[in-house]
């Protein structure tokens, strides 16, 4: 996918965060397997993968006590994973992606308004803006909590483009997913996506531009404007 994503109509660039910014997902994965083996199960790397990267804690603990069988309530099994991740955060900030604290700073310092729109918690946003020293940068941050319909639905964009007085055509979206890549398209966005290992089979044929790196993203659409 060679197209750009920024055009001359581009003022907002609405970030994803769990894979995009912050390098959670293996975090993630190790939570969710810690918490299927007390119900006595095995939840292996290819079923994360494909079923639950980037996908709403809600979704995951729904999905997992259906394909593993597990003698559990959906809600207490989210609602345990929600814990680990406070008990993380209380401790750590995710680390960021490669080139993640670069790219924002470079894209307002071009002048663009940056918003934060993800699938998880605005504790895990707001650890990172402040831990990194990225909160001056970000105009808008809509999370999980924000929203009914979490991504797939195009609500969380929807609603960062309502609090920002912007249009789609205003808008890129930068996700790693086909979760994400769903929500921003059906929010009418364009989308770039960079995936990561664990989203890298996804079926990405609906973005407007795919990069291997934020770094090659920001230096063939951004510092090269």
């Amino acid at each position: 996918m060679a197209n750009s994503s920024v055009s001359r109509t581009t003022t907002t660039l609405l970030f994803d965060h769990d894979g995009t910014l912050i390098n959670s997902e293996r975090v993630h994965f190790t939570l969710w397997q810690e918490i299927v083996a007390s119900h006595g199960a095995e939840l292996p790397d290819e079923f994360y993968c494909k079923v639950m990267a980037g996908i709403p804690v809600k979704q995951n603990a729904k999905d997992v006590v259906k394909h593993f069988s597990l003698d559990a309530v959906p809600e207490q099994l989210a609602k345990k994973k929600q814990e680990k991740i406070k008990a993380y955060l209380s401790e750590q900030a995710f680390p960021l992606m490669p080139w993640a604290a670069e790219t924002i700073k470079e894209c307002a310092d071009k002048g663009y308004i940056i918003g934060i729109v993800t699938g998880g918690s605005t504790l895990s946003v707001e650890k990172t803006l402040s831990n990194y020293g990225l909160a001056d940068y970000v105009s808008c941050v809509v999370a999980v909590e924000d929203v009914t319909h979490s991504k797939p639905a195009p609500d969380c964009y929807q609603l960062a483009m309502k609090k920002l007085g912007v249009s789609p055509a205003q808008c890129v979206a930068i996700e790693d997913t086909y979760t994400g890549m769903q929500s921003a398209v059906s929010a009418e966005l364009p989308c770039v996506v960079i995936p990561t290992t664990q989203s890298a089979t996804h079926d990405f044929s609906r973005a407007t531009s795919r990069y291997e790196s934020l770094q090659l993203w920001l230096e063939q659409e951004i510092t090269g404007r």
